[in-house]
């Protein structure tokens, strides 16, 4: 299997575009949910990141299949 860096970047560089949107369109709001990020233990934020993840390989597998 060979990697298509044109689709890797590609990608990342959509990930950046759908990143920027919250700051861009509710600073403040960003702030509050970064703010309560913080303040969260280090299992929850890896259970969140965890959860992430695997929605995120399912959903890339629904759409790429």
């Amino acid at each position: 299997m060979q990697i298509d860096w044109l689709d890797l970047a590609t990608a990342f560089a959509l990930y950046l575009v759908i990143e920027g949107v919250m700051p861009f369109v509710n600073p403040q709001g960003t702030r509050r949910v970064m703010d309560l990020f913080s303040r969260l233990p280090d299992r929850q934020l890896r259970i969140a990141g965890l959860a992430s993840m695997i929605t995120g390989v399912l959903l890339l597998w629904v759409v790429r299949s």
